[in-house]
Protein backbone atom coordinates (compact mmCIF):
# COMPACT_ATOMS: atom_id res chain seq x y z
CA UNK A 1 0.00 0.00 0.00
CA UNK A 2 1.34 3.34 -0.95
CA UNK A 3 -0.20 6.70 1.19
CA UNK A 4 1.07 9.89 0.47
CA UNK A 5 1.26 12.74 2.22
CA UNK A 6 0.23 15.78 -0.06
CA UNK A 7 -0.57 18.95 1.66
CA UNK A 8 -0.12 20.16 5.47
CA UNK A 9 -2.15 22.31 6.93
CA UNK A 10 0.37 25.30 8.41
CA UNK A 11 -2.06 25.57 11.58
CA UNK A 12 -2.65 22.85 12.89
CA UNK A 13 -2.34 18.93 12.26
CA UNK A 14 -4.84 18.45 8.85
CA UNK A 15 -3.17 16.55 6.34
CA UNK A 16 -4.42 16.13 2.57
CA UNK A 17 -3.44 12.30 1.55
CA UNK A 18 -3.26 9.48 -1.58
CA UNK A 19 -3.67 5.90 -0.49
CA UNK A 20 -3.44 3.59 -3.01
CA UNK A 21 -5.03 0.27 -2.79
CA UNK A 22 -5.82 -3.18 -4.74
CA UNK A 23 -8.90 -1.30 -6.32
CA UNK A 24 -8.23 2.35 -6.87
CA UNK A 25 -6.96 5.25 -5.19
CA UNK A 26 -8.57 7.22 -2.50
CA UNK A 27 -8.01 11.03 -1.45
CA UNK A 28 -7.97 11.67 2.17
CA UNK A 29 -9.23 12.58 4.01
CA UNK A 30 -12.41 10.99 3.57
CA UNK A 31 -15.66 9.79 4.68
CA UNK A 32 -16.67 6.13 4.19
CA UNK A 33 -19.96 5.12 3.23
CA UNK A 34 -20.62 1.78 5.61
CA UNK A 35 -22.13 -1.16 3.45
CA UNK A 36 -22.93 -3.35 6.53
CA UNK A 37 -24.42 -6.43 4.74
CA UNK A 38 -22.88 -5.90 1.55
CA UNK A 39 -25.27 -3.19 1.01
CA UNK A 40 -25.36 1.07 1.65
CA UNK A 41 -29.07 0.70 3.08
CA UNK A 42 -31.44 1.82 0.06
CA UNK A 43 -28.47 2.88 -2.28
CA UNK A 44 -27.49 1.21 -5.79
CA UNK A 45 -23.76 0.92 -6.40
CA UNK A 46 -23.94 3.04 -9.35
CA UNK A 47 -25.95 5.89 -7.20
CA UNK A 48 -22.61 5.42 -4.47
CA UNK A 49 -20.26 6.52 -7.98
CA UNK A 50 -22.49 8.96 -8.51
CA UNK A 51 -22.18 10.86 -5.05
CA UNK A 52 -18.47 10.44 -5.17
CA UNK A 53 -17.66 7.61 -3.53
CA UNK A 54 -14.57 6.30 -3.45
CA UNK A 55 -14.44 3.14 -0.49
CA UNK A 56 -17.22 1.91 1.81
CA UNK A 57 -17.43 -0.65 4.34
CA UNK A 58 -18.49 -4.12 4.82
CA UNK A 59 -18.98 -5.92 7.83
CA UNK A 60 -16.95 -9.11 8.57
CA UNK A 61 -19.30 -10.15 11.60
CA UNK A 62 -22.75 -9.93 9.48
CA UNK A 63 -21.15 -11.08 6.55
CA UNK A 64 -19.77 -13.90 7.93
CA UNK A 65 -23.51 -15.36 9.79
CA UNK A 66 -25.34 -14.47 6.32
CA UNK A 67 -24.79 -15.66 3.44
CA UNK A 68 -21.06 -16.87 5.07
CA UNK A 69 -17.64 -15.83 3.93
CA UNK A 70 -16.82 -18.91 1.75
CA UNK A 71 -19.75 -18.39 -0.51
CA UNK A 72 -18.72 -14.86 -1.09
CA UNK A 73 -15.37 -16.43 -2.14
CA UNK A 74 -16.76 -18.97 -3.88
CA UNK A 75 -18.60 -16.21 -6.09
CA UNK A 76 -15.31 -14.19 -6.55
CA UNK A 77 -15.48 -12.10 -3.42
CA UNK A 78 -17.00 -8.98 -1.86
CA UNK A 79 -16.22 -6.96 -4.36
CA UNK A 80 -17.90 -8.90 -7.53
CA UNK A 81 -20.41 -10.27 -5.08
CA UNK A 82 -21.64 -6.20 -4.34
CA UNK A 83 -20.79 -5.49 -8.40
CA UNK A 84 -18.88 -2.56 -6.03
CA UNK A 85 -15.07 -2.53 -7.58
CA UNK A 86 -14.37 0.15 -5.98
CA UNK A 87 -11.90 -0.03 -2.83
CA UNK A 88 -13.68 -1.78 0.35
CA UNK A 89 -12.74 -1.63 4.46
CA UNK A 90 -13.91 -4.59 6.25
CA UNK A 91 -14.13 -4.34 10.10
CA UNK A 92 -12.94 -7.22 12.29
CA UNK A 93 -16.46 -8.08 13.88
CA UNK A 94 -14.64 -6.77 17.42
CA UNK A 95 -17.33 -4.19 17.68
CA UNK A 96 -20.52 -5.71 16.40
CA UNK A 97 -19.38 -9.20 19.51
CA UNK A 98 -18.90 -6.34 21.68
CA UNK A 99 -22.52 -5.02 21.46
CA UNK A 100 -23.70 -8.27 22.41
CA UNK A 101 -22.98 -7.86 25.87
CA UNK A 102 -25.69 -10.22 26.68
CA UNK A 103 -25.05 -13.10 24.14
CA UNK A 104 -20.70 -13.51 24.35
CA UNK A 105 -18.15 -14.02 26.70
CA UNK A 106 -14.72 -12.76 25.88
CA UNK A 107 -11.71 -15.67 26.55
CA UNK A 108 -8.00 -15.78 25.50
CA UNK A 109 -9.20 -17.76 22.44
CA UNK A 110 -11.75 -15.46 21.55
CA UNK A 111 -15.38 -14.17 21.78
CA UNK A 112 -17.51 -17.09 22.47
CA UNK A 113 -21.32 -15.80 21.57
CA UNK A 114 -24.85 -16.62 20.51
CA UNK A 115 -25.46 -15.68 16.78
CA UNK A 116 -28.00 -12.96 16.70
CA UNK A 117 -30.09 -14.92 14.00
CA UNK A 118 -30.50 -18.45 15.48
CA UNK A 119 -29.05 -18.41 18.75
CA UNK A 120 -26.63 -20.79 17.78
CA UNK A 121 -23.26 -21.15 19.73
CA UNK A 122 -20.51 -19.17 17.92
CA UNK A 123 -16.78 -18.29 18.44
CA UNK A 124 -14.47 -15.95 16.53
CA UNK A 125 -11.26 -16.07 17.25
CA UNK A 126 -8.23 -13.11 15.96
CA UNK A 127 -7.21 -15.96 13.30
CA UNK A 128 -10.58 -16.65 12.42
CA UNK A 129 -11.40 -13.16 11.28
CA UNK A 130 -8.72 -12.81 9.34
CA UNK A 131 -9.47 -16.12 7.44
CA UNK A 132 -13.15 -14.43 6.75
CA UNK A 133 -11.56 -10.82 5.74
CA UNK A 134 -9.22 -12.52 3.43
CA UNK A 135 -12.15 -14.42 1.97
CA UNK A 136 -14.04 -11.35 1.23
CA UNK A 137 -11.35 -9.81 -0.34
CA UNK A 138 -10.90 -6.43 0.94
CA UNK A 139 -8.82 -3.83 0.34
CA UNK A 140 -8.27 -3.02 4.23
CA UNK A 141 -8.84 -5.53 6.48
CA UNK A 142 -9.06 -4.77 10.27
CA UNK A 143 -7.91 -6.38 13.34
CA UNK A 144 -9.77 -8.58 15.73
CA UNK A 145 -9.73 -6.37 18.74
CA UNK A 146 -12.02 -5.84 22.60
CA UNK A 147 -13.56 -2.84 22.41
CA UNK A 148 -13.76 -1.90 26.26
CA UNK A 149 -16.86 -0.08 27.43
CA UNK A 150 -17.12 3.56 28.69
CA UNK A 151 -17.19 3.67 31.66
CA UNK A 152 -14.61 1.21 32.57
CA UNK A 153 -11.76 1.50 35.53
CA UNK A 154 -8.12 1.74 34.30
CA UNK A 155 -7.45 -1.49 35.64
CA UNK A 156 -10.24 -3.13 33.14
CA UNK A 157 -9.19 -1.10 30.07
CA UNK A 158 -5.14 -2.27 30.62
CA UNK A 159 -6.49 -5.96 31.05
CA UNK A 160 -8.72 -5.69 28.30
CA UNK A 161 -5.14 -3.82 26.44
CA UNK A 162 -3.15 -6.08 26.98
CA UNK A 163 -5.58 -8.81 25.19
CA UNK A 164 -5.83 -6.72 22.14
CA UNK A 165 -2.08 -6.74 21.91
CA UNK A 166 -1.96 -10.42 22.09
CA UNK A 167 -4.71 -10.82 19.98
CA UNK A 168 -3.29 -8.53 17.29
CA UNK A 169 0.08 -10.21 17.51
CA UNK A 170 -1.82 -13.57 16.87
CA UNK A 171 -3.55 -11.53 13.56
CA UNK A 172 0.04 -10.64 12.75
CA UNK A 173 1.42 -13.98 12.78
CA UNK A 174 -1.84 -15.19 10.68
CA UNK A 175 -0.50 -12.63 7.75
CA UNK A 176 2.64 -13.33 8.06
CA UNK A 177 1.46 -17.51 7.47
CA UNK A 178 -0.92 -17.12 5.39
CA UNK A 179 -0.94 -13.91 3.03
CA UNK A 180 1.66 -12.07 0.40
CA UNK A 181 3.57 -9.81 1.85
CA UNK A 182 3.95 -8.37 -1.64
CA UNK A 183 1.81 -7.85 -5.33
CA UNK A 184 -0.59 -5.10 -5.98
CA UNK A 185 -3.38 -7.44 -5.22
CA UNK A 186 -2.76 -8.59 -1.07
CA UNK A 187 -5.00 -7.21 1.12
CA UNK A 188 -3.73 -4.35 3.57
CA UNK A 189 -4.02 -4.46 7.51
CA UNK A 190 -4.54 -2.37 10.05
CA UNK A 191 -3.90 -2.29 13.60
CA UNK A 192 -6.62 -0.42 16.20
CA UNK A 193 -5.68 1.70 19.12
CA UNK A 194 -7.13 0.77 22.54
CA UNK A 195 -7.24 2.02 26.00
CA UNK A 196 -10.31 4.05 27.12
CA UNK A 197 -10.12 7.23 28.38
CA UNK A 198 -6.54 6.91 30.18
CA UNK A 199 -3.79 8.56 27.98
CA UNK A 200 -1.11 6.39 29.14
CA UNK A 201 -2.54 3.14 27.76
CA UNK A 202 -3.79 5.14 24.17
CA UNK A 203 -0.25 6.07 23.97
CA UNK A 204 0.91 2.26 25.38
CA UNK A 205 -1.40 1.17 22.74
CA UNK A 206 -0.37 3.02 19.66
CA UNK A 207 3.35 1.92 20.51
CA UNK A 208 3.00 -1.74 20.90
CA UNK A 209 1.37 -1.98 17.23
CA UNK A 210 3.78 0.33 15.55
CA UNK A 211 6.30 -1.93 16.59
CA UNK A 212 4.71 -4.90 14.96
CA UNK A 213 4.39 -2.56 11.42
CA UNK A 214 0.47 -2.14 10.17
CA UNK A 215 -0.27 -1.00 7.23
CA UNK A 216 -1.57 2.09 8.51
CA UNK A 217 -4.05 2.53 12.34
CA UNK A 218 -6.90 3.35 13.69
CA UNK A 219 -8.95 4.43 16.83
CA UNK A 220 -11.18 2.55 18.56
CA UNK A 221 -13.24 2.23 21.43
CA UNK A 222 -14.53 6.13 20.78
CA UNK A 223 -18.32 6.67 20.19
CA UNK A 224 -19.31 4.80 22.71
CA UNK A 225 -21.01 6.41 24.76
CA UNK A 226 -18.52 8.32 26.52
CA UNK A 227 -18.81 12.38 26.25
CA UNK A 228 -17.65 14.11 23.12
CA UNK A 229 -14.35 15.76 24.73
CA UNK A 230 -13.27 12.54 25.75
CA UNK A 231 -13.46 11.45 22.59
CA UNK A 232 -11.31 14.19 21.24
CA UNK A 233 -9.20 13.21 24.22
CA UNK A 234 -8.75 9.51 23.09
CA UNK A 235 -7.31 11.11 19.50
CA UNK A 236 -5.25 13.48 21.03
CA UNK A 237 -3.55 10.43 23.51
CA UNK A 238 -2.99 8.47 20.28
CA UNK A 239 -2.03 10.06 16.96
CA UNK A 240 0.92 11.61 18.09
CA UNK A 241 2.43 7.86 18.11
CA UNK A 242 1.42 7.27 15.44
CA UNK A 243 3.63 7.32 11.77
CA UNK A 244 3.41 10.37 9.62
CA UNK A 245 3.76 7.72 6.51
CA UNK A 246 0.57 6.01 7.09
CA UNK A 247 -2.63 6.63 7.37
CA UNK A 248 -5.36 6.77 10.48
CA UNK A 249 -8.79 5.90 10.92
CA UNK A 250 -10.90 7.33 13.76
CA UNK A 251 -13.98 4.84 13.68
CA UNK A 252 -17.34 5.08 14.04
CA UNK A 253 -17.00 8.74 13.62
CA UNK A 254 -19.33 10.74 13.65
CA UNK A 255 -21.18 14.35 13.08
CA UNK A 256 -19.89 16.83 10.54
CA UNK A 257 -18.54 18.91 13.55
CA UNK A 258 -16.60 16.26 15.43
CA UNK A 259 -15.33 14.96 12.23
CA UNK A 260 -14.20 18.60 11.25
CA UNK A 261 -12.36 18.42 14.64
CA UNK A 262 -10.85 15.06 14.09
CA UNK A 263 -9.00 16.16 10.36
CA UNK A 264 -7.68 18.91 12.39
CA UNK A 265 -5.84 16.66 14.80
CA UNK A 266 -4.77 14.79 11.87
CA UNK A 267 -7.04 11.91 11.16
CA UNK A 268 -7.23 10.76 7.76
CA UNK A 269 -10.22 8.45 7.34
CA UNK A 270 -14.19 8.22 9.07
CA UNK A 271 -17.25 5.82 9.03
CA UNK A 272 -20.04 6.25 10.55
CA UNK A 273 -24.25 4.73 10.12
CA UNK A 274 -25.65 8.06 11.21
CA UNK A 275 -25.82 9.88 6.88
CA UNK A 276 -28.07 6.63 6.32
CA UNK A 277 -29.66 5.97 9.85
CA UNK A 278 -31.54 9.57 10.57
CA UNK A 279 -32.14 9.54 6.90
CA UNK A 280 -34.49 6.45 7.25
CA UNK A 281 -35.88 8.25 9.98
CA UNK A 282 -36.44 11.65 7.87
CA UNK A 283 -33.28 13.44 9.22
CA UNK A 284 -31.67 15.58 6.34
CA UNK A 285 -28.09 17.62 7.20
CA UNK A 286 -27.86 20.90 5.80
CA UNK A 287 -25.18 23.25 5.77
CA UNK A 288 -27.12 24.88 8.38
CA UNK A 289 -28.06 22.08 10.37
CA UNK A 290 -29.87 18.90 10.85
CA UNK A 291 -33.41 19.25 9.78
CA UNK A 292 -36.33 16.81 10.18
CA UNK A 293 -38.31 16.72 6.78
CA UNK A 294 -41.23 15.59 8.62
CA UNK A 295 -41.80 18.50 10.21
CA UNK A 296 -45.67 20.12 9.44
CA UNK A 297 -43.25 23.01 8.65
CA UNK A 298 -42.34 21.58 5.44
CA UNK A 299 -45.70 21.14 4.53
CA UNK A 300 -45.60 23.65 1.73
CA UNK A 301 -42.00 24.48 1.74
CA UNK A 302 -41.14 24.69 -2.45
CA UNK A 303 -37.50 24.87 -1.67
CA UNK A 304 -34.65 21.87 -2.07
CA UNK A 305 -33.17 20.22 1.06
CA UNK A 306 -30.37 22.91 0.97
CA UNK A 307 -28.56 24.91 -1.21
CA UNK A 308 -25.39 22.62 -1.69
CA UNK A 309 -27.94 19.72 -2.94
CA UNK A 310 -26.36 17.28 -5.42
CA UNK A 311 -28.23 17.21 -8.70
CA UNK A 312 -29.76 13.61 -8.03
CA UNK A 313 -31.97 15.39 -5.14
CA UNK A 314 -31.65 18.85 -5.97
CA UNK A 315 -35.21 19.04 -7.96
CA UNK A 316 -37.09 17.83 -5.18
CA UNK A 317 -39.23 20.23 -2.80
CA UNK A 318 -38.97 19.90 0.89
CA UNK A 319 -42.75 19.57 0.57
CA UNK A 320 -42.46 16.83 -1.76
CA UNK A 321 -39.85 14.80 0.59
CA UNK A 322 -42.02 15.32 3.46
CA UNK A 323 -44.86 14.07 1.38
CA UNK A 324 -42.70 10.70 1.25
CA UNK A 325 -42.26 10.37 4.22
CA UNK A 326 -45.65 10.46 5.37
CA UNK A 327 -46.44 8.35 2.43
CA UNK A 328 -44.03 5.95 3.78
CA UNK A 329 -43.03 5.68 0.15
CA UNK A 330 -39.31 3.90 -0.21
CA UNK A 331 -37.96 6.80 -2.29
CA UNK A 332 -37.80 9.44 0.68
CA UNK A 333 -35.58 7.09 2.47
CA UNK A 334 -33.52 6.63 -0.61
CA UNK A 335 -33.13 10.34 -1.86
CA UNK A 336 -32.73 11.35 2.01
CA UNK A 337 -29.69 8.57 1.95
CA UNK A 338 -28.21 10.14 -1.14
CA UNK A 339 -28.34 13.60 0.29
CA UNK A 340 -26.82 12.69 3.84
CA UNK A 341 -23.92 10.86 2.27
CA UNK A 342 -23.44 13.54 -0.27
CA UNK A 343 -23.30 15.80 2.20
CA UNK A 344 -20.51 14.23 4.03
CA UNK A 345 -18.19 13.70 1.40
CA UNK A 346 -18.52 16.93 -0.05
CA UNK A 347 -17.23 18.20 3.37
CA UNK A 348 -14.26 15.92 3.25
CA UNK A 349 -13.69 17.33 -0.41
CA UNK A 350 -13.70 20.44 0.57
CA UNK A 351 -11.67 20.45 3.71
CA UNK A 352 -9.34 18.52 1.61
CA UNK A 353 -9.07 21.57 -0.89
CA UNK A 354 -8.65 23.93 2.39
CA UNK A 355 -5.57 21.69 3.23
CA UNK A 356 -3.62 22.26 0.26
CA UNK A 357 -5.16 25.77 0.67
CA UNK A 358 -3.61 26.60 3.88
CA UNK A 359 -6.90 27.99 5.74
CA UNK A 360 -8.06 24.80 7.07
CA UNK A 361 -8.79 25.96 10.67
CA UNK A 362 -10.91 29.27 8.92
CA UNK A 363 -12.87 26.95 6.76
CA UNK A 364 -13.65 24.88 10.00
CA UNK A 365 -14.37 27.57 11.89
CA UNK A 366 -16.89 29.34 9.47
CA UNK A 367 -18.24 25.43 8.90
CA UNK A 368 -19.30 24.45 12.80
CA UNK A 369 -20.15 28.47 13.79
CA UNK A 370 -22.94 28.07 10.64
CA UNK A 371 -23.92 24.96 11.34
CA UNK A 372 -24.10 24.60 15.04
CA UNK A 373 -25.71 28.34 15.34
CA UNK A 374 -28.52 28.26 12.67
CA UNK A 375 -30.38 25.28 12.85
CA UNK A 376 -33.04 25.46 10.53
CA UNK A 377 -35.36 22.91 12.42
CA UNK A 378 -37.98 25.07 13.72
CA UNK A 379 -37.36 28.17 10.94
CA UNK A 380 -39.58 28.49 7.64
Amino acid sequence: MSFTVLAADPASSARRGELVLPHGKVETPIFMPVGTQGSVKTLHPTELDLLGAQIILGNTYHLWLRPGHELIKELGGLHDFTTWQKPILTDSGGFQVWSLSKLRKITEEGVHFQNHLDGSKMLLTPELSMEIQAALGSDIAMLFDECPPYPCDEAYAAKSLALTTRWARRCKDWITANEPRSGTGRQHHFGIVQGSIYANLREQSARELVEMDFDGYAVGGVSVGEPEEEMFRAIDNAVPFLPQNKPRYAMGLGTPPQILEMIGRGVDMFDCVMPTRIARHGMAVTLDGPINIKNLIHAKDPRPICESAHPHVAGFSRAYLRHLFRAGEILGLRLLSFHNLHFYLRLVSEAREAISAGNFLDFKKNFIDRYTRNSQSTTP
